[in-house]
């Protein structure tokens, strides 16, 4: 809750960012779950800490270099990854094992990296894995109007934006369990895409 206050500082100090986060009451607050969301900007990082839920993150490596953001995830012993390197897979599943069984929800972006035009890539099937293994519920979440807010690989804050984060509810295990990894990616893929701009 304190990293959650600490992020909000950051998003309320921005007077061009107004952000609006619906759907907490979706939340079962004690009951973990996998969450997974879109992913559009690396300050989808900050908005996400606005539903003052508690997580532990998935993210690449390089995200914890970042100045301030990155100190923190690494202080709160978020679960780094990196891309294309199967020993870092293989830790980081072993990783959200025990956070999950710990009674901690994990959250990634299963798109793996940020979306330039803000349409979804196809979801990588780590969040899918730990959902079926674990028979866990998925917690879906759609993130709106980062992208134009702190676009990829620019720093350009100019402009007033509208930010939402929107919590689409849980998927019960039972809703997936007879899918398949890759069937279970793509329904919650076709459940946020109908909740993010311009699908």
């Amino acid at each position: 809750m304190f990293t959650s206050f600490w992020a909000c500082l950051y998003l309320w100090a921005m007077p061009a960012w107004s952000v609006t986060a619906v759907g907490r009451e979706k939340i079962r607050f004690g009951a973990n779950c996998i969450v997974v969301s879109n992913h559009q900007s690396q300050l989808d990082i900050l908005v996400a800490f606005r539903l003052f839920f508690p997580f532990k993150w998935v993210s690449k490596a390089e995200v914890f270099k970042l100045p301030l953001i990155g100190w923190n995830m690494a202080l709160n012993r978020y679960i780094r990854l990196k891309r294309g390197d199967k020993e870092s897979i293989r830790h980081m599943m072993a990783a959200c094992e025990r956070a999950l069984a710990r009674g901690c929800s994990v959250f990634f972006f299963p798109e793996g990296t940020r979306s330039k035009t803000g349409k979804l890539r196809t979801f990588k099937p780590g969040a899918f894995i730990l959902a079926h293994q674990m028979k866990l519920p998925i917690l879906a979440i759609a993130i709106n109007g980062t992208k134009n807010a702190l676009p990829k690989h620019s720093v350009n804050f100019h402009g007033r934006h509208r930010i939402r984060i929107e919590v689409l509810g849980e998927i019960p295990y039972d809703a997936f369990a007879h899918l398949s990894v890759e069937d279970t990616a793509e329904m919650v893929r076709q459940r946020i895409a109908e909740n993010v701009d311009g699908h």
